[in-house]
């Protein structure tokens, strides 16, 4: 069992096939998306990998979190999540993974937050027909109509469909298709839809449904670590004796003074110096 990603949802585009077909797509983009944290079955008591995305200033951060992500090494994280995995697949603190987690073909399980529509009624909520547009229904033809029985049972059961909150929940969409990736610019393609507004973040794991891919990478994919050029250092080995230039003598020293005196001396005409400012040069008669 493979750890899941946390991405992000950028919206919504089409992707072109080879054949002229064209395939709606969900956008995700994987944003810093590191290990920070891992448990273990011996100290832990179960296998699993903590991950984090995006960036957070550390003014805004909790002062065990950032202690947690000092120790790990990494910087302060929008959002964390913490995915079951099994003994083989476990992965270092630090690692960054890649878009090429998954590919294309591969059947995935998307999780998320639906869109909030706050307080809506029957007909919004759960597709009611409402009640007749005449014959005695005057203000409530939009209503759900009789919610109870008799006075058997004499109650509401619960559970019952009626107007409230609607969206604002957590949601899974099972069995959605990678249509391809962009590990350069950590985007995935999903096929279709997905649960959440723009902006929002995401789960994606494995479909459970699905058998797994056989070009799936395990543990992982992870991204390479950059290494930048630092300046070249010369390594001085321990006792070991190294010539410096030889010093100039006075007698070089003293000829290279009073060449330069006389090149100076030579070089500078009286008649060439500017005067200085509010000097009368004229010459009277």
């Amino acid at each position: 069992m493979r750890t899941g990603v946390i991405a992000k949802k950028m919206g919504m585009t089409r992707l072109f096939q080879d054949d002229g077909r064209h395939v709606p797509v969900t956008v995700l983009q994987l944003d810093g998306l590191q290990v920070v944290g891992r448990k273990e079955q011996d100290r832990d008591g179960y296998v699993a990998v903590q991950l984090g995305a995006g960036s957070a200033k550390a003014k805004n951060v909790a002062k065990p979190q950032r202690g947690m992500f000092g120790k790990a090494e990494v910087e302060p994280k929008a959002i964390l999540a913490e995915f079951r995995v099994s003994e083989d697949n476990l992965l270092d603190v630090g690692a960054e993974l890649s878009a090429e987690h998954y590919v294309a073909g591969q059947y995935v399980d998307v999780q998320g937050t639906t869109q909030g529509k706050g307080f809506a009624g029957a007909m919004k909520r759960w597709g009611f027909g409402g009640l007749r547009a005449t014959h005695g229904v005057s203000v409530s033809h939009r209503s759900h109509g009789s919610t109870g029985n008799r006075q058997d049972p004499g109650r509401v059961f619960k559970n019952k469909k009626m107007a409230g909150h609607m969206g604002a929940r957590t949601r899974t969409q099972q069995n959605l298709e990678i249509v391809s990736t962009d590990a350069a610019r950590g985007l995935i393609f999903v096929k279709g839809s997905v649960p959440g507004s723009k902006g929002g973040w995401l789960l994606v794991k494995d479909a459970v449904k699905v058998s797994a891919h056989a070009d799936a990478p395990y543990p992982a994919a992870l991204r390479p670590v950059a290494h930048d050029e630092a300046p070249h250092v010369p390594v001085v080995e321990e006792g070991a004796v190294h010539e410096l230039p030889p010093l100039p003598s006075a007698e070089e020293v003293q000829a290279g003074v009073a060449a330069s005196d006389a090149a100076g001396a030579g070089e500078v005409d009286p008649g060439s110096v500017p005067p200085a400012d509010g000097a009368n040069t004229s010459q009277e008669g």
